[in-house]
């Protein structure tokens, strides 16, 4: 029921020499693939935990349907800089750019797929640099804005969020299925 290593039948273990191999045998294709899945899940996942844990911090809706912002919460948190930059902002613009390209060239079917991903990527990425950051800077330097004006932009926050959530969530799984067919 063994094998000469003590173990069991059709387990093997961990080796970086086949990590190693198989590494080697994978293309450009198959490298940002593989990249472009792995940090869409990131920040799919982060995105989902941002909306359900860090946004009722910042954001507390008061009785008479404005909100209160606190913008003291917003830049001790203040996530934009230390996690969505290292995560997103940069290296999933980066790997949007790369795959539209590679995309472009590549052949049916993984091109309609992957090209489809991409450019719903790039649209999320416009947003996010076009609203998502703006905002979040003048929040945070919010004091100055009126009850209205901070309501406003809190609720075009809000909403807008699930809609980049439902966006990356949609990239991931098409992604996925162009990663299965390479």
């Amino acid at each position: 029921m063994f094998t000469e290593n003590r173990f069991p039948i059709g387990v093997s273990r961990f080796s970086f020499v086949s990590l190693q191999k198989k590494l080697n045998r994978m293309n450009i294709t198959e490298i940002l693939l593989l990249a472009f899945v792995v940090n869409l899940g990131i920040a799919l996942g982060a995105g989902l935990y941002e909306t359900r844990i860090v946004l009722p911090l910042w954001f507390h809706p008061l009785t008479n349907r404005n909100y209160r912002v606190d913008f003291e919460a917003m830049r001790k948190i203040d996530t934009g800089r230390k996690f969505w930059g290292f995560v997103t902002s940069i290296p999933l613009t980066l790997l949007t750019i790369a795959n539209l390209y590679f995309a472009f060239h590549a052949k049916a079917p993984l091109y309609g797929w992957w090209i489809s991903a991409a450019f719903i990527i790039l649209i999320e990425r416009i947003g996010t640099f076009t609203f998502f950051i703006p905002t979040a800077i003048k929040l945070q330097q919010g004091e100055r804005l009126s009850v209205s004006k901070t309501t406003s932009l809190v609720l075009w926050w809000t909403r807008l969020n699930y809609i980049r959530n439902a966006l990356t969530f949609a990239a991931l799984l098409i992604s996925l299925k162009a990663y299965l067919i390479v």
